[in-house]
């Protein structure tokens, strides 16, 4: 089994920035399908950031240029550091592991971004 941890979150300023990290432990090797997921009120889950399980980096468009993963293989940690905030980033925000047709999850820290 897979257990994952995130923190990171809390409440910061338009144009401000967090950075979000996701500890997994368990039976895990690889940090190949681990990505962030994030959730708004009323909306659907949607992925942010994923290390694929072919080993590329994705970035959905609405974070392109602003998000980036950082990688700690020997912590088995993923980061996400998160630049420009807007208030359409606020979500709770979930740590995920995809591996053999299951779905591991995190429970979540809250990113809120508000003046």
């Amino acid at each position: 089994q897979v257990q994952l941890v995130e923190s990171g979150g809390g409440l910061v300023q338009p144009g401000g920035s967090l950075r979000l990290s996701c500890a997994a432990s368990g039976r895990i090797f690889s940090l190949n399908g681990m990505g962030w997921y994030r959730q708004a009120p009323g909306k659907e889950r949607e992925l942010v950031a994923a290390i694929t399980s072919g080993g590329k980096t994705y970035y959905s468009d609405p974070v392109k240029g602003r998000f980036t993963l950082f990688r700690d293989s020997a912590k088995i940690t993923v980061s996400l550091q998160m630049n420009s905030l807007k208030p359409e980033d606020t979500a709770v925000y979930y740590c995920n592991y995809a591996w053999n047709g299951m779905d591991y999850w995190g429970k979540g820290t809250l990113v809120t971004v508000s003046s």
